[in-house]
């Protein structure tokens, strides 16, 4: 899907395509985006995977339902099969569902996919009742659910592929920062840290051409002054320019630029000062001539919460009672591992700062709170942890090892204490340091899994687990819930950060 590219002092040679390379153009001059081989190519197989869902849902939801009573019921599969494939295909171009800007990363790729599949269900179903016609039925309620469980798996297995090559060097995109050295640095940091996310930082450009030495910054060379940024973009080729904080910064500053880079093709991007803000909180919105970034409150109520109530609710409800039996036999192994209860019953502090219990199944031998003191913290924070804590059972371990102890809290989520998504319920003591900031963690539900789970539980820093806490109450939506629910399972099976 991509290949390796061979970096260079600015980064350019050997990154884009023969077909793509060009001569260094004036500014203002128009030219071609430089844009590596494998973008177009991974953009065509989610494009294509998209189709093939299509066209195979309707096709065997046809030919098992099709309405073969009717004389005609071969002309009713096709015309019906046919303006399916069309409208689907239409709409989730229309919802802009194969958006370079949005493939490979975040939720919103699964948000305008899902979009666009209701868009396409309501259609349809509107058509019907427009031309009385009682066969749509089959295919808004079983042609496009089908398409939608054929086609989210394929794109999460497409972005598993994508991320991998990430990992290893590949299918990055070229990226030229420019800002202070401090913010410069905090996005080099970023970027190393989360490759998956595409980006890979070939150069920089600083108020005065110098960072850490007077070649590189955090490793990566220092190619010029803020000043000179237009035309190190266009001899270097990046794929885009992020504009980190710096005084430089004007508005008549960043507008020019913007004029500058016209010709060029590569992507601007303007780090906002709010760097945690982002999702449905963040809209661009013209007064005035000016373009205003408008940050909206977070939803911490309304039909959203609702909807996601009724979610927990039933969903733990539904679980509890999918897994009954693991969890009678959970119980029974419990009991003949080791003396003691079967379950572990913990206090922690939920939503607005109440305390509830959190049941867990025991995975320690009985009194093992008495043994803390003798045994070293391995974790973060306020929060104890071993790799090899002696008080685990044998059975503890398997547990703790696929989070299989969690499975009583779906009792909390029943009860309404605990949500299936939210941050890390925490204890009494530890919500006792939190200043005014992380307190924020305490405005909504705690979750059985959330961006802690899914980015490495127990490995994670202190810090960047109060971070996505946060991150999460800030950028909640129903899209990030359902993705942190799909990447819990691969957490789960894994045992990334379980112990």
């Amino acid at each position: 899907m991509g290949e390796q590219a061979s970096p260079t002092r600015h980064g350019v040679h050997g990154r884009l395509s023969p077909q793509r390379a060009r001569r260094v153009l004036p500014i203002g001059e128009p030219g071609q985006a430089p844009i590596a081989a494998w973008e177009p190519r991974y953009r065509r197989s989610v494009v294509l995977s998209d189709v093939f869902a299509t066209v195979l849902s309707v096709t065997v939801v046809g030919l098992l339902f099709g309405a073969r009573g009717s004389d005609n019921w071969q002309y009713l599969w096709v015309v019906l099969g046919v303006t399916t494939v069309a409208l689907v295909l239409c709409s989730l171009l229309m919802n802009r569902a194969w958006s370079p800007n949005v493939l490979g990363h975040g939720a919103d790729e699964f948000g305008r996919l899902g979009r666009g599949l209701f868009s396409a269900a309501v259609v349809l179903a509107l058509g019907g009742l427009a031309v009385d016609s009682t066969n749509i039925r089959l295919w808004v309620f079983v042609a496009i659910p089908a398409i939608a469980l054929l086609s989210f798996p394929q794109r999460y297995l497409l972005r598993r592929f994508l991320h991998k090559s990430r990992k290893e060097g590949k299918c990055l995109l070229p990226v030229l920062v420019a800002g202070s050295t401090e913010t410069a640095r905090d996005l080099i940091v970023r970027t190393k840290l989360a490759p998956h996310l595409g980006w890979r930082v070939e150069a920089v450009c600083t108020f005065d051409g110098r960072g850490d030495t007077d070649a590189d910054l955090e490793g990566v060379p220092v190619v010029g002054r803020l000043k000179d940024l237009a035309g190190h973009v266009r001899r270097g080729g990046y794929r885009v320019v992020a504009i980190a904080s710096d005084p430089y910064w004007t508005p008549r500053r960043l507008q020019e630029l913007a004029w500058n880079l016209e010709g060029s093709e590569a992507e601007m991007v303007v780090a906002p000062v709010l760097m945690e803000v982002a999702g449905p909180r963040l809209h661009v919105s013209a007064v005035l001539g000016m373009p205003l970034l408008r940050v909206s409150a977070p939803v911490f109520s309304g039909a959203r919460r609702v909807v996601k109530e009724i979610v927990d609710r039933v969903g733990s409800g539904l679980l509890l009672t999918l897994f009954s039996p693991l969890i009678l036999l959970i119980s029974l192994l419990i009991l003949t591992d080791s003396r003691g209860a079967v379950f572990y019953r913990q206090r922690r502090v939920g939503k607005d700062g109440k305390t509830f219990m959190m049941i867990k199944f025991r995975t320690m031998v009985k009194d093992a709170h008495k043994m803390r003191g003798a045994l070293a913290n391995e974790g973060f924070g306020p929060l104890f942890k071993m790799r090899k804590d002696p008080r685990v059972t044998k059975v503890g371990a398997v547990l703790r090892r696929y989070s299989l102890d969690e499975l009583p809290q779906l009792f909390n989520v029943v009860t309404g204490s605990m949500s299936l998504v939210g941050p890390r319920p925490p204890l009494p003591e530890e919500t006792e340091k939190y200043g005014p900031d992380v307190r924020r963690r305490l405005l909504v539900k705690p979750g059985m899994t959330g961006l802690w789970q899914v980015s490495g539980r127990s490995d994670l820093p202190w810090e960047e687990s109060v971070r996505l806490d946060l991150r999460y109450v800030e950028d909640w939506s129903l899209t990030l819930d359902a993705v942190i629910l799909w990447k819990t399972v691969r957490a789960v099976v894994t045992g990334q950060g379980a112990y």
